[in-house]
């Protein structure tokens, strides 16, 4: 005498593929925006020299 049988959820383990094109796509989002940093950072660097060549700015303190 069987009794009435229950459906179950199965669970089911994670998913490889899955779980490298997450970690690939967060990997190029969070790359990006350190490059992004990176290129705003040394534009400021650009910028500086740039006026202390034309002689807008110096680093000499005035006495």
């Amino acid at each position: 005498m069987a009794g009435p049988r229950i459906a179950h959820a199965t669970l089911k383990g994670p998913s490889v593929v899955k779980e490298i094109i997450i970690g690939i796509t967060l990997g190029f989002c969070a790359g990006g925006l350190w490059k992004m940093h990176h290129w705003n950072e040394q534009r400021k660097v650009r910028a500086f020299y740039d006026m202390l060549e034309k002689g807008d700015i110096s680093v000499v303190a005035e006495e």
